[in-house]
């Protein structure tokens, strides 16, 4: 069993495509289709389901899978180290983020031009999603470590080293008829529309836990991807929210209300898989990143 071989179903497999396959390896479609035939030759099965519409995994497949990312790591990791013996730290390193404000004072850039400097042969790539799903692909090993966001530190393999938490906010335009309480309870928004990220991202996430806590639901009227266009949704009356503070940056037009009981909190860490396997460069970076976050001020916290 050839790593090449592991490399191209690795890349098929999270691809679901021969063809963006070949595209991501820079290989002729043939050569990858030729790739997988000799790897389920020599495993004496079938590792792909393929039909003219799609392309998915055999239950072998996906057994495989996990393992061949395995080893695949545990290449690179190798041969970094020698790498690293012979002058200069090399490989690449795949990161994960969110959007910029649920960063807070942790700047990714100056983070990676840091670490840039130093290890200049180091290829770095830095992917932006869902918390949830950038934890699985940590999870798997799609993502060395990334930055992100759960609203319970039980999260399947993956380590999370906290970062900071913050209290979530009501968030109403400023004619808001909530917009001149002092606080508000959950049970007084079932009926309020609300604009939010899509499931899977940390601040919806911590929301739709504090409703469930409280026996409640609520209504999505609006779902967008980025935070700043969420805040203009609210700035202009279109539905009310629930941030962190530190997310508004311009508050013009827009009033804060805190939440009485249940309060959603935003929680934010580093998460890094559970088996402990990283490369040379993934482990260099992580532990910049982590004397970075050390030394920055975490975000203040209110209520519960």
């Amino acid at each position: 069993m050839e790593l090449r071989h592991l490399t191209v179903f690795v890349a098929v497999a999270e691809e679901r495509s021969f063809t963006r396959a070949s595209s991501r390896l820079h290989l002729v479609q043939s050569a990858v289709s030729a790739a997988v035939r000799t790897l389920e030759r020599e495993l004496g099965t079938q590792l792909f389901d393929r039909t003219t519409h799609r392309v998915r995994l055999t239950d072998a497949g996906a057994v495989l899978l996990p393992e061949a990312r395995s080893t695949l790591a545990a290449a690179r990791s190798a041969r970094e180290a020698v790498d690293q013996v012979r002058g200069g730290l090399r490989g690449t390193v795949s990161l994960g983020i969110m959007h910029a404000p649920a960063l807070g004072a942790i700047n990714i850039p100056q983070i990676l031009a840091t670490f840039r400097a130093q290890h200049a042969q180091v290829e770095l790539y830095v992917r932006q999603g869902g918390s949830a799903e950038m934890a699985a692909q940590v999870s798997d090993g799609r993502l060395d470590f990334a930055f992100l966001s759960l609203a319970s530190r039980r999260a399947t393999g993956v380590t999370l080293t906290p970062l900071a938490r913050e209290t979530m906010q009501l968030a109403v335009e400023d004619g808001h008829p909530l917009s001149h309480h002092r606080d508000v309870e959950l049970a007084a928004l079932t009926e309020e529309p609300f604009a939010d990220q899509p499931l899977g991202f940390g601040t919806r996430d911590a929301v739709e836990r504090a409703f469930a806590a409280a026996g409640l639901q609520r209504t999505i009227a609006l779902e967008v991807n980025d935070t700043d266009t969420l805040i203009d949704f609210v700035r202009h009356g279109l539905a009310a929210a629930f941030l962190p503070p530190s997310f508004i940056q311009d508050r013009r037009g827009i009033t804060l209300v805190p939440v009485r009981h249940h309060a959603p909190v935003f929680r934010t860490y580093i998460a890094e898989p559970a088996t402990g396997r990283a490369t040379v460069a993934a482990s260099a970076l992580l532990a910049l990143a982590k004397r970075h976050t050390d030394a920055s001020p975490g975000q203040a916290s209110t209520g519960a």
